[in-house]
């Protein structure tokens, strides 16, 4: 029986959590997975080539000199930490019969970051959205016409998903904000106020949770974008709508 190294165990666990993340696109009855990594979308390079007729490897497109030129222009602009020196090297030896670079290879040299390569069970070559549509080319044009077209499809699909998403969480943080003022209302407000101390009341515990979550209150972020319509909590991300119905919630609970 042979154990896995600890690095082996460790770079499974990766590409286990990888694959969970994942989305697949069908293009011309290929399927062809997407990785969704730091908000940028990856397109699998290796289950493109399975459209390709004939022998045909990603180190061939990877050894042709229009192929490194574009590499090195897209790293240029979006990769400040791109290392000019290799790539220099790479470029004058690109389209040499001898010539041979893998993703691994380029990644390494260079430290590009529109290429990955991942190893293990789903080990697989991986390119920006930018660079796969390129890739796309050489397996045929319709291919990359089609590619396209439903990677689009695919990002109205999670634009639309996000934004019931978001709505939904801010519409729970209304109605928890409801039970949030209720409590106050029963418990922290004497009847002997007038409406402007009560506002304030209201205003105050609003704004402890404002400086828990965003670190500022509604007016200082009202003073710093003043052509903003609505309020700070209706330019939250959703996850900073879960976390403020919770606390809204546990503050009712405490309050």
């Amino acid at each position: 029986m042979r154990y896995l190294k600890y690095d082996e165990v460790k770079s499974n666990l990766l590409n286990e959590l990888v694959m969970a993340k994942n989305k697949k696109i069908e293009v011309k009855g290929t399927e062809i997975t997407i990785l969704d990594q730091e908000g940028q979308k990856y397109i699998s390079l290796t289950d493109m080539l399975k459209a390709k007729d004939g022998d045909f490897f990603i180190s061939d497109w990877l050894r042709n000199r229009n192929t490194v030129e574009f590499l090195g222009i897209w790293e240029s602009v979006y990769n400040p930490n791109f290392n000019y020196g290799e790539f220099a090297i790479i470029k004058s030896q690109a389209g040499l019969n001898s010539y041979k670079l893998s993703v691994k290879e380029w990644v390494s040299k260079t430290n590009a970051i529109g290429l990955k390569a991942s190893t293990g069970r789903y080990g697989a070559s991986y390119a920006h959205s930018d660079i796969a549509f390129e890739f796309g080319m050489w397996i045929s044009a319709e291919f990359k016409v089609y590619l396209i077209k439903e990677f689009q499809r695919l990002k109205e699909e999670e634009s639309n998903r996000l934004q019931l998403e978001w709505n939904f969480q801010r519409t729970l943080s209304k109605v928890n904000y409801h039970i949030h003022t209720d409590a106050i209302k029963e418990n922290l407000i004497p009847e002997t106020l007038d409406k402007n101390q009560i506002s304030f009341i209201y205003a105050n515990e609003a704004d402890v949770l404002n400086m828990a979550l965003f670190g500022k209150t509604a007016r200082e972020w009202r003073d710093e974008n003043p052509h903003k319509e609505g309020n700070i909590r209706d330019e939250a991300t959703i996850e900073q709508l879960v976390v403020l119905s919770n606390l809204e919630s546990i503050n009712a609970v405490l309050i």
